[in-house]
């Protein structure tokens, strides 16, 4: 985003710190308005967009906290910074917790200033970066599982949203239970094929004849006991998708027939002499590494080259902690619905087990684990002891080892820093508490913070 993208209101009643503001930005690039007022700010922020509102506390009529409200209720969205020569506390900490991204006191130094500014630009482009994203991927259907706010998994939704609307064939490479077939049926549900069926087969549970007759089916008397004809999962997938689970447990003949099926998009039953033909699309799925199996020999360089188009690596869940929250709840939500329990949410003492385990079944292992404490828990939430199943050292304490609620609090804190690498919006958004909140008990707690990771 260059400077001149970006369009900065000053509203001061000072005309000199006026005019020395909009020199500074524009002598920067920034496109720079005034207003001596707030009833002349409005008139302009009514014929924006703005990005970055600089506002003056004191001001005669209106003043800058409400007209940070009033701006708030036209655009939430918008940056202000606020700008006072009363070095108030109480007014600065209340500005910041009606919505402003900082203060500055006056007499305005350039260099800090300027600083400020790039550090909101930069979360202004941030903002523009996710709205873009969220636009594009509106409306689509995602299952739990894929869900989350992890870098690793954001970079895995903007995948899906962007091969969705394509004809590509995917590869989709991960660990099992990581839930490939669901990004799979995600990739189909958005696409243009969506009114069409979604065929699922995985190659690793059949031998290499039996393969053959699923995918392709086959004709009355083909072999012994096909005492009719069978139509094969290719013709059930007909303007659809074909899901190819497992791909690199085929054998070399599969290999050389469906690099065939995919060069002219037609094939004959087995026993059969009419060629067919089917218009599909191929997403594939597999735990294996192929391009080892490639170098190997055991898997066809050709045929890898017209499957592997698009990749999509998910990552494992020990990988993506940041999401086990959001997923865990999702889970919670989803159960107590079938179940028809009044389980709402998970105690933190219990989310601190989830996030200390490295979860080899990953997203799999944890629908299962959540799934069997619901079923045990008894109150509306979810207690350490529901998990006992699992973690067998979650017995209810001795007395002497009860902490406070301060002590849970802190310790509770603590470990979304570090899961978040002192992240501060990520950390307040999984506490669910403003910034604000979460620096007033930083502070409180003596937290570590990681100043040199952290993001404000």
């Amino acid at each position: 985003m260059k400077p001149s993208d970006i369009a900065i209101l000053i509203v001061d009643d000072e005309a000199s710190i006026r005019n020395a503001l909009t020199q500074w930005f524009e002598m920067d690039g920034y496109r720079v308005s005034s207003a001596e007022d707030a009833n002349s700010a409005l008139m302009k922020l009514q014929n924006g967009p703005w990005d970055i509102v600089m506002l003056d506390i004191k001001m005669p009529g209106i003043d800058g906290l409400e007209l940070q409200r009033r701006i708030k209720k036209i655009d939430k969205d918008i940056i202000t910074i606020i700008m006072t020569a009363f070095a108030s506390v109480d007014t600065s900490i209340q500005g910041l917790k009606e919505g402003a991204f900082d203060y500055i006191v006056k007499p305005v130094d350039p260099d800090d200033m300027s600083h400020l500014i790039r550090n909101a630009v930069e979360q202004r482009r941030l903002y523009y970066e996710n709205l873009k994203l969220k636009q594009h991927i509106e409306g689509f259907s995602l299952s739990d599982e894929i869900n989350g706010e992890s870098p690793a998994m954001k970079k895995v939704i903007e995948k899906i949203a962007e091969v969705s609307q394509t004809e590509s064939t995917v590869i989709i490479k991960g660990e099992n239970g990581t839930g490939k077939e669901l990004i799979a049926r995600a990739i189909h549900s958005n696409s243009n094929r969506r009114y069409f069926p979604m065929v699922t087969l995985n190659c690793g549970t059949y031998s290499e004849g039996l393969l053959e007759s699923e995918l392709f089916g086959h004709e009355k008397g083909a072999f012994p006991g096909a005492l009719y004809r069978r139509q094969g999962r290719l013709e059930m997938a007909d303007k659809g998708t074909l899901f190819l689970d497992e791909i690199g447990q085929i054998g070399e003949k599969m290999q050389k027939d469906l690099l065939r099926l995919i060069e002219t998009r037609c094939f004959t039953r087995l026993g059969g002499d009419r060629e067919i033909d089917v218009n599909f699309r191929i997403i594939c799925a597999t735990t294996h590494d192929l391009e080892s199996a490639v170098q190997a020999g055991t898997f066809r360089k050709d045929l890898y080259y017209r499957l592997n188009v698009v990749t999509i690596n998910v990552p494992p869940l020990r990988e993506r902690k940041l999401d086990i929250p959001a997923i865990a709840r999702a889970f919670i939500k989803r159960f107590a619905q079938a179940m028809n329990k009044n389980v709402i949410d998970i105690t933190n003492d219990t989310l601190d087990h989830l996030l200390a385990y490295d979860w080899p079944g990953n997203v799999r292992e944890l629908r299962n684990v959540i799934e069997r404490a619901m079923v045990i828990a008894k109150g509306n939430l979810i207690e350490l002891t529901d998990l006992s199943f699992f973690f067998p050292s979650a017995q209810t304490p001795a007395d002497d080892s009860i902490l406070s609620l301060e002590e849970v609090e802190k310790n509770h804190i603590q470990k979304v820093l570090e899961l978040t690498h002192g992240n501060i919006v990520q950390a307040a958004g999984i506490l669910k508490v403003s910034r604000l909140t979460l620096y007033n008990k930083i502070k409180k707690y003596k937290l570590k913070t990681f100043k040199g990771d952290m993001e404000a």
